[in-house]
């Protein structure tokens, strides 16, 4: 018991430390992208009203690794965890770098192929020393899918970054999901890393959501959380109790994975590239019916918290009843998927 409330105070530390610095860091960021002119350009596609300064992703991951980093000398790492917080932070860091070059280069940013070639590179040294999917056998196929895993839910909070506090919201929801499965179980590096996470997001989003101080995450940020919750997704067991658990990182990371597949197939049912940007998130067609963004980011969000509870019982139940819980909502799922599909954009 006072190991666990001892561990409980290291997570809360983890997690307020990265909120102080993202509420002090990100106002001064902003005006630091503003006197560099970063800022993102109302187009045809984004849909924001004025150009918004770009660097919010700057304070997340300056709060996040700065946390880690402290925390690295405040407590005693086993040298396991030691090592995979360098792979996040060190991944974390080309990531972010990538997003960021990405920023300083809009509008046309960088081409899809010199960002998909860095990102898999990233995701190659990350799975070779040692984060990666493990329920998967042969270890080749399970290599594969770590790659594939890794980009794509990078990729995916990337994607869904269409609205205030869209994407910030479910890497705050997803982070404690995360940690709310790993919290009782020794996966430190997946519970130090999400706790930071969660409370630098958190810093984050009131600039996200103001009207006199609005600053965006850009492709730094988004790149950059991204691919910590893939990487945190794979660091702790979920199948102690049932071989289903497996799926609770689906279910937490489930509305960006969505948001990815659903426009791409949007995209390519009309000939366009699953690549090229367009109106068919799920978020823009519920803005049509008449829902307002920050009621839609806070609806997400709620869902989100509802799917981690789900990832969190299907971890926990018996067999039948965390393949119910699977067939519920993947029905679900797909049924509002054909009536927002209906919605013209």
């Amino acid at each position: 018991m006072a190991d666990l409330l001892e561990n409980f105070r290291l997570y809360l530390i983890a997690f307020l430390l990265p909120l102080g610095l993202s509420l002090a860091l990100t106002p001064l960021l902003r005006l630091a992208a503003l006197a560099l002119g970063q800022v993102d350009q109302p187009t045809d596609i984004k849909t924001h009203k004025i150009p918004t300064p770009l660097f919010g992703g700057v304070a997340v991951a300056l709060a996040v690794s700065a946390s880690l980093i402290v925390m690295r000398f405040y407590t005693s790492f086993p040298t396991g965890t030691l090592r995979d917080l360098r792979v996040i932070l060190a991944g974390g860091a080309v990531m972010f770098a990538l997003g960021l070059i990405d920023d300083f280069k809009k509008p046309n940013g960088l081409g899809v192929r010199t960002k998909f070639t860095i990102q898999f590179l990233v995701a190659f040294f990350t799975v070779f020393y040692g984060i990666r999917i493990r329920f998967v056998e042969p270890q080749y196929l399970s290599f594969v899918l770590s790659l594939l895993w890794i980009v794509g839910v990078s990729n995916a909070f990337n994607i869904i970054d269409i609205m205030d506090g869209l994407s910030a919201g479910q890497v705050a929801v997803a982070s404690f999901g995360f940690l709310l499965i790993a919290f009782p179980s020794e996966s430190i590096y997946v519970n130090f890393a999400s706790a930071a996470l969660a409370g630098a997001v958190l810093g984050f989003l009131p600039y996200n959501f103001s009207k006199n101080m609005k600053i965006f995450m850009g492709d730094s940020g988004s790149l950059f959380c991204g691919f910590v919750l893939a990487l945190v997704a794979m660091g702790t067991q979920y199948t102690k109790v049932n071989p289903l658990g497996v799926y609770a990182p689906l279910f937490i990371l489930a509305l960006p994975i969505y948001d990815t597949i659903f426009v791409s197939i949007m995209r390519l049912r009309r000939g366009h590239s699953p690549f090229l940007g367009s109106k068919d998130h799920f978020a823009l067609r519920l803005e049509k019916l008449g829902f307002s963004r920050p009621r839609i980011a806070f609806g997400a969000a709620l869902a989100a918290v509802a799917l981690s509870v789900f990832a969190w019982f299907i971890t926990q139940v018996p067999l039948v009843w965390g393949a119910l819980i699977c067939f519920v909502v993947g029905l679900e799922f797909i049924l509002i998927s054909l009536a927002i599909a209906r919605i013209k954009i």
